[in-house]
């Protein structure tokens, strides 16, 4: 890892200096704009803390929500900037915009030890183009740019990307050094059995995620509605359970390369399944073969759960990333619930990424018992995919 990280720099070198702090703070919020999930706030704080106690100028920079490059109320961070001022119990300031004169201003005013929280930078639709004069806009005036956003590190923006060539040695922060480190370990030096269990909607989204996992794992337990594709690849009835006709053949090619590496995947053998979801109309459990046409699969079933709990139980290294149902719904939830208590019960380190899965894990009540909850679920899934991502290149990370 050539990134220079943020912990390997002498902190007197940050003294009243200027450090534009890229972060995830792309957090769920209702209509009230309460903020619903603050881990990815939390899991910042070190990186924050440690920048002020070296007495730097603390400039946050984050994106919220897809505002398409305007500015929009209710995706703006100032409910954020509030709840971190909360967290850290000191004053943040909040400023307007990201760019601009007013931002230099404030900035170059600020007393050593400030936080200054500046607006979505998705408001600007430089962002997301990755505009070179945007991001020089970003940096104007800033000494110092660490990025701890392990998030947003799959996306060309920038706020990722661009603004680093503008800074003579761009730093990585504290989560994303975790970060990495946890995923470097699955990868590379994993305590076996290694066993991923992926679930979700769609197999198109994941398909290469699972490719190369095959490469790296025991044991691939499958669920989601992504399992019926791959139910119905077999020749199997499913019903008018969402499943994905253009991609029968690539869940095939996966089924047969597992089998090539003597990798066993395993799909589910019963489901709930219901006529109608909003109504729940004739709710069931069913074995795989037991389909009726008008049947919808909403979750796996008790016999798939004790088979998947047993496999996790044996596992050295379980990750997780995709619900086993509509976990949304109390009454579809519960192949879900039964995994996570599984998995928070398992003696394997665990780690848990997607925002699905960290939503249902957090109602469950045990975010606690996992090992490592990821932040970033697309990056996450990127990493595992084998791809390089902009804001690691942008690091140096892929540097020889």
């Amino acid at each position: 890892m050539p990134i220079l990280w943020l912990d390997e720099v002498d902190p007197a070198e940050f003294n009243n200096k200027r450090v534009l702090l890229r972060v995830d703070f792309n957090v769920p919020m209702d209509d009230a704009h309460n903020i619903l999930d603050a881990e990815r706030i939390v899991l910042t704080l070190p990186t924050i803390r440690r920048l002020l106690r070296a007495k730097a100028k603390v400039v946050i920079l984050s994106h919220l929500g897809r505002p398409k490059g305007k500015p929009k109320p209710s995706l703006s961070l100032e409910p954020v900037a509030s709840y971190l001022r909360d967290l850290l119990d000191q004053e943040v300031v909040f400023v307007h915009d990201c760019i601009g004169d007013g931002v230099t201003r404030i900035v170059n005013n600020a007393e050593p030890s400030s936080v200054i929280f500046l607006e979505n930078v998705r408001f600007h639709g430089g962002e997301e183009k990755n505009d070179p004069v945007f991001a020089k806009l970003l940096a104007r005036n800033m000494d110092y740019y660490v990025d701890d956003a392990f998030g947003a590190i799959h996306r060309a923006h920038a706020s990722v990307d661009g603004v680093t060539k503008f800074f003579v040695k761009p730093l990585g922060g504290l989560l994303l050094k975790r970060e990495l480190d946890v995923f470097v370990r699955v990868l590379n030096q994993p305590e076996r059995p290694l066993v991923a269990l992926i679930g979700g909607a769609k197999v198109s989204s994941k398909i290469g995620v699972l490719l190369h996992l095959l490469k790296k794992v025991d044991a691939l337990l499958i669920g989601g509605a992504m399992a019926y594709t791959f139910l119905r690849a077999q020749g199997e009835a499913v019903g008018e359970s969402l499943m994905e006709e253009d991609k029968l053949s690539k869940a095939l090619g996966l089924l047969r390369k597992a089998r090539e590496l003597s990798v066993k995947i395993y799909l589910p053998k019963d489901h709930v399944v219901t006529k109608d979801i909003p109504t729940k109309k004739d709710v069931r459990i069913i074995r795989s073969n037991e389909f009726a046409p008008d049947d919808i699969g909403v979750d796996i079933g008790p016999m798939t759960v004790e088979e998947y709990a047993h496999v996790i139980k044996s596992a050295k290294t379980i990750f997780w990333n995709g619900p086993m149902g509509m976990y949304e719904r109390e009454e579809f939830a519960k192949g879900t619930d039964g995994l996570i208590d599984a998995v928070a019960h398992a003696q394997g380190f665990s780690i848990v990424g997607g925002g699905d899965s960290i939503a249902a894990l957090n109602k469950s009540g045990h975010s606690k018992d996992v090992d490592f909850v990821s932040t970033g679920g697309g990056a996450g899934l990127e990493l595992l995919e084998g791809k390089k991502l902009p804001g690691l290149m942008a690091l140096g990370y892929y540097d020889s």
